[in-house]
């Protein structure tokens, strides 16, 4: 009987230390070339300095958890083709998008942060997404603007 591939969820297996299947999801973007076991190191490591800098967080898992969830888009925009004119219409996302585009630019904005180890990098922006600052929020208050700003032109979302 062949699998089915529609759900990510059901193959995802929740990580060692937190139990947590969104950990799981941080450490698979954060880890290139197949090296798991550094990318945990990485992910569990910046988990550690980001509740030094947060001591009031009595548990570790709260800090991700808070930090996706302030990075988490509402709406997003996409590119539509209408006439000879391209529009950029507003789309609410979905739940499962929201989680992977928040994950994506905690990992990405950490990345480039230059001349400091991965772990404090993102650490950093744990730290940063936590309290509501940092790049990541930006980038998800640009992409609310950015909608706002083009909301005339939702009428063309409905394909």
């Amino acid at each position: 009987m062949p699998r089915n591939y529609t759900s990510t969820a059901r193959l995802l297996r929740p990580d060692p230390k937190f139990q947590s299947l969104l950990a799981t999801k941080i450490i698979n973007k954060l880890m290139w070339g197949g090296k798991r076991s550094t990318a945990q190191a990485i992910f569990y490591e910046a988990i550690e300095m980001a509740q030094k800098k947060l001591p009031d967080v009595q548990d570790p898992a709260e800090i991700f958890n808070k930090a996706i969830d302030n990075v988490r888009p509402m709406v997003e925009v996409r590119s539509k083709r209408v006439g000879g004119a391209n529009y950029q219409v507003p789309r609410e996302v979905k739940r499962a998008r929201q989680q992977s585009l928040a994950i994506r630019w905690l990992i990405d904005n950490s990345r480039k942060k230059k001349g400091k180890a991965m772990a404090k990098k993102l650490s950093e922006e744990l730290v940063d997404a936590f309290n509501g600052t940092g790049a990541s929020v930006q980038w998800k208050e640009q992409v609310h603007k950015m909608a706002e700003a083009n909301k005339a032109y939702a009428h063309y979302a409905n394909n």
